[in-house]
């Protein structure tokens, strides 16, 4: 390894939940529960006694209720002043939200949404499989607006698993590495466009998300970003061991790069999995209550305000936890009634 690549790892950390992220992410919440069978009507098929319903993060037997009651996953809830961008790697979400818009998706579908003024959306996981266990697996990460944005319009939008740009590497020893192009530019692969005011649409942003999936001993370049003050953490969540730059490193960990320095990564003898989030900080003050993201506590109790007047459009759905059938179709319905259903 030259000295450029020892050089690129600023620090190490375990991962906690949900996960610490650098300016302009918010957080990351990694979820991996391993859902029972389902009972027909959507929720698990066993007791729920000794949970604490509506606040269940207990990960008892391996999975949570998170706010659900009978279905997992969360309820019709607010967002103000940033976006969410979540990627379902196994399992299916029921998405509605107050601009009309409903979306079942997952199997490697990326959701990304700009709440900008205010919207309010349900994510509910529908335990489909009644003679199998339900798997889920995601990444939820919320991404800030700068303020110039934050009362922009909200803005839903799909990017379903077949459309996302993925490319495998071989090393020289042809073990594969295959990468998710969801956010940002990777060497030759662009990604899908993102939603015209997220922070990830600006060309002076430097936003990327990508994931890595590398088979047991192969080698990957993460090349450098294309602006010197750009931030990059390598979240480092499935493996036991991996070599990053000349450090052998223990997983699961979050590791700050220096996000101009080309890092050879290398795998250990089990496959390993990593999420790489960069971007150019957005610089401005953070002011968070909740759901809400702002600048300042003024603008914090005005989106309280708003929400308390307005419910940011209202809630047009029979319950608080819409879920969508139990028919494994995906679909996107847009608030125009544009519907997509992918191949």
């Amino acid at each position: 390894m030259t000295a450029a690549t020892t050089s690129a790892i600023l620090s190490v950390r375990p991962l906690g939940f949900p996960w610490e992220t650098a300016d302009p992410f918010l957080f990351c919440a990694y979820h991996d529960d391993a859902y029972p069978r389902g009972n027909g009507a959507l929720g698990p098929a066993v007791s729920l006694a000794g949970r604490d319903i509506g606040q269940d993060f207990s990960r008892k037997d391996g999975w949570s209720m998170y706010h659900g009651d009978s279905v997992p996953g969360f309820p019709a809830h607010p967002h103000r002043g940033f976006e969410t961008v979540t990627i379902v790697r196994k399992g299916l979400i029921d998405h509605s939200d107050s601009l009309g818009a409903t979306a079942r998706f997952g199997g490697g579908d990326v959701q990304w949404v700009t709440a900008g003024r205010g919207l309010v959306h349900s994510e509910m996981f529908p335990l489909l499989k009644t003679g199998e266990d339900n798997p889920l697996e995601l990444f939820q990460i919320w991404l800030n607006l700068p303020q110039r944005s934050k009362m922009a319009e909200p803005h839903f939008t799909m990017l379903w698993n077949a459309q996302i740009p993925r490319l495998v590497l071989a090393d020289a020893d042809g073990r594969k590495t295959e990468v998710a192009v969801i956010a940002g530019r990777f060497g030759d692969v662009a990604p899908l466009p993102a939603p015209p005011d997220s922070w990830a649409a600006q060309a002076e942003a430097d936003v990327a998300i990508w994931t890595l999936r590398m088979e047991p001993g192969a080698g990957l370049q993460l090349p450098p970003a294309t602006l010197a003050d750009t931030r990059r953490t390598l979240y480092f969540f499935k493996g036991d061991s991996a070599m990053v730059g000349d450090r052998n490193v223990q997983g699961p960990v979050a590791i700050t790069l220096d996000a101009g320095v080309e890092v050879g990564l290398l795998a250990g003898d089990t496959a390993c999995e990593f999420l790489v989030l960069q971007g150019r900080p957005i610089g401005e003050p953070v002011a968070q209550y909740g759901p809400f993201v702002m600048n300042t506590q003024q603008e914090i109790a005005q989106a309280m305000q708003d929400y308390r007047r307005t419910q940011f459009g209202g809630w047009q759905f029979a319950d608080a936890a819409p879920v969508h059938g139990s028919e494994p179709v995906r679909f996107a319905r847009y608030p125009d009634g544009r519907e997509e259903r992918p191949e």
